[in-house]
């Protein structure tokens, strides 16, 4: 563990910043209030708010290293004016860290998940193209070609939606199965192992149903419309077909004009729990639009993190998927699972080349707080920072190679080498709802087993969020309060003048 010592005393929220950043350079960090020895990294602080300016000394195995951020404060707000000198002690801090370990972070200052929502921020305020990604770059260390990658997919995401900006009137539909064949070492997704032992599954699903109804009530009664529809999970294909028609019955029978819905999404993940008499159920309801996810073409790989199907089974269903009618379909790869380098990496990238699905996703592994993989942090070998960074490289040349664009993007929280998670689609084959979700332009609304809702203010852009119930027993008892405060909570940012409590 890497200690830092900083000179004077902060709000606990600057010291998780701050350790946030030495973590981007050191495994694991902590700042202490005391100076021990030459092993730890002396941060020494210096503010002059006539400048203004900050400046940092870092002393460490007897070197010193410099730096200096000044920018002018225009905000008025107490709040704005906080998170602005935040920003310029992280600055100069995440410089000397640079300097001292010979790492560049090509992400910078960032740690929210969402990049393009800021370079979105800065085109909306009437900075131009070049001038928001000099924005990037000035004010939070963003490198060039990163704030470049940024400018590309904000390009690709308006030319998807046009209106992007302009959404925030309408919703989109988030629908949650929390359940899947078996979970996934990685995972922290509500997804629970499917049986039906108490029955749970159709306990669920009954209160689904009746959720989708409540909802699909409110919409219809203040005339609003929905721009896509989701069903994640879990898996949703872990049911069985003639759950999920009568699901897709509700969701025609409940929700105002299908019609114009733009796009309705199924991930049908887990390649084990694809048949065709799914397969058909989505053809009759018009959906063609699923995923298929490998994660990886290495059958070592599957086992050791938790996926009880094998490589050739994965293919298969996308063959048989695409048999079926399926048009639109998104694979996901996964950099840096157990026990993989370039070389497995260069052969997922193949075996997914020979099948040419419209869209693929590559994510970068994440270690996440509540994930097996996080609890037994040892018995997992993954690739060091060097090889996860080529291996995005790779990723981003095959795409470009095969005609994918990169259309949106995010980050997480203790995710290798500080990297993200990019997804790549042919031209006109973008999923609008991963845009809008991840740009956060509209209202989201969360049905379902541990389904966030984020509700949009259409006058301020203000987001609120509510949670479902995460697990099954828990949903099964209280999905009727969910519905109530998620109504509560449609009437207020859409009706109500008053901000909600």
């Amino acid at each position: 563990m890497q200690q830092l010592y900083v000179n004077q005393p902060f709000p606990q929220d600057w010291i998780r910043l701050f350790t946030h950043l030495a973590n981007l350079f050191f495994e694991q960090s902590k700042i202490v209030s005391e100076l021990t020895d030459d092993e730890t990294l002396d941060v020494r602080f210096t503010e002059d708010t006539e400048l203004p300016s900050v400046s940092v000394e870092l002393r460490w195995h007897g070197k010193q290293y410099d730096a200096q951020f000044t920018e002018e404060i225009l905000a008025t707000e107490e709040r704005e004016i906080i998170r602005q000198r935040k920003r310029m002690y992280s600055h100069v801090l995440l410089e000397v860290l640079e300097q001292a370990t010979g790492m560049e972070q090509e992400w910078g200052i960032l740690t929210g998940i969402r990049p393009t929502k800021l370079y979105h921020m800065y085109r909306q305020d009437g900075f131009s193209v070049d001038e928001a990604k000099q924005l990037l770059q000035q004010r939070h260390r963003v490198s060039v070609r990163k704030s470049e990658l940024i400018a590309q997919i904000a390009n690709i995401q308006l030319k998807a939606l046009p209106d992007l900006y302009t959404l925030k009137q309408e919703v989109s539909i988030y629908i949650g199965i929390p359940f899947c064949p078996t979970k996934c070492a990685y995972c922290t997704f509500p997804a629970y192992a499917i049986h039906r032992k108490n029955g749970r599954v159709e306990s669920f699903l009954d209160g689904l149903h009746e959720e989708m109804r409540a909802i699909g009530r409110w919409l219809k009664e203040h005339d609003i419309r929905i721009t896509t529809i989701y069903f994640g999970g879990g898996t949703p294909t872990s049911i069985e077909a003639e759950e999920m028609d009568a699901l897709y019955q509700t969701m025609v029978d409940s929700f105002p004009y299908m019609e114009h819905v733009r796009e309705v999404t199924v991930e049908a993940g887990r390649p084990d729990t694809i048949t065709v008499p799914k397969l058909k159920v989505l053809k009759k309801w018009g959906i063609d639009r699923i995923s298929v996810n490998p994660q990886s073409y290495t059958d070592e790989t599957l086992k050791a993190i938790g996926r009880h199907h094998s490589v050739q089974e994965t293919i298969d269903k996308y063959w048989l998927s695409r048999e079926q009618g399926m048009r639109n379909i998104n694979m996901d790869l996964i950099i840096g699972l157990p026990n993989e380098g370039l070389a497995e990496f260069e052969h997922s990238l193949a075996e997914t080349e020979k099948m040419q699905p419209e869209s693929l996703t590559i994510h970068t592994l994440s270690f996440k707080r509540a994930s097996e993989m996080t609890r037994n942090k040892d018995k997992y070998q993954v690739a060091d920072r060097k090889t996860v960074g080529q291996m995005m490289t790779r990723g981003e040349e095959w795409s470009k190679a095969n005609g994918y664009i990169p259309y949106y993007l995010y980050r997480q929280k203790n995710i290798l080498g500080n990297l993200e998670n990019v997804g790549y689609a042919k031209p006109g084959e973008e999923s609008l709802y991963n845009i809008l979700i991840m740009e956060e332009a509209q209202t989201i609304i969360g049905l379902g087993c541990g389904a966030s809702s984020k509700f949009m203010d259409p006058a301020t852009g203000k987001l609120t969020q509510f949670h479902n119930p995460k697990e099954p027993a828990a949903y099964i008892l209280g999905f009727e309060e969910s519905i109530d405060r998620k109504i509560a909570y449609l009437d207020e940012v859409f009706y109500s003048t008053d901000p909600i409590k």
